[in-house]
């Protein structure tokens, strides 16, 4: 009698142990599953190691830090760098009085509307290394994929920088969901005038 009680008690433990450990094992791979979802990004991280190298065109009389290795297309008044659906678009124009939140609001934004774009918000000095810059942040679709032609939806932001009537525009632009602050703050940071 005394063996068959201790044999049903291991038993019952075994069998508790087993069952423990399935729901740990199911709890584990929930946590596994939830964790390894939220450490996914979206597509246009650009990764934490990016390196940035300068870009200053022939007499610009500015310079500005852009991702090392990303696509360059020369513009007229500037360049574009893209990669994936990154990019970092810079043009420089001759502003005679610089642009205000108010003129920006009354010029530019109806034409960015225009385009497609939804605001996120109003326009707004922001401060950076080289000053102030004029930044409104929006959202508008891709150019389509010549493949695919399928367009995503972007999250773009724009500084205006001005300087003894030159304006720079830098374009930031980025898969929408991606969390690009950091690298966005980089370049708009490494933004200089030449002295």
């Amino acid at each position: 009698m005394r063996k068959r009680t201790l044999f049903a008690v291991i038993a019952l433990a075994v069998f508790g142990a087993v069952l423990a450990d399935c729901g740990g094992s199911s709890d584990t791979a929930t946590k596994t599953k939830t964790s390894g979802a939220a450490e996914v990004s979206p597509a246009g991280d650009i990764p934490d190691t990016q390196v940035y190298v300068p870009y200053s065109p022939p007499s610009a009389g500015y310079t500005v830090s852009v991702p090392e290795g990303w696509a360059r297309t020369d513009l007229a008044s500037g360049a574009m760098f893209s990669d994936k659906f990154n990019s970092v678009r810079i043009e420089q124009t001759a502003a005679p009085t610089a642009p205000t939140a108010a003129s920006m609001q009354a010029d530019e934004v109806p034409r960015l509307r225009a385009a497609g774009a939804s605001l996120s918000g109003d326009v707004t000095s922001v401060p950076r290394k080289a000053g102030n810059a004029l930044h409104v942040a929006y959202s508008q679709k891709s150019v389509p994929d010549a493949t695919t032609g399928k367009s995503v939806p972007l999250a773009v932001e724009r500084f205006e920088f001005w300087k003894n009537g030159e304006l720079v525009t830098v374009t930031l632009s980025g898969a929408k969901g991606a969390d690009n602050v950091d690298p966005w703050r980089t370049v708009t940071d490494s933004f200089t005038w030449a002295s």
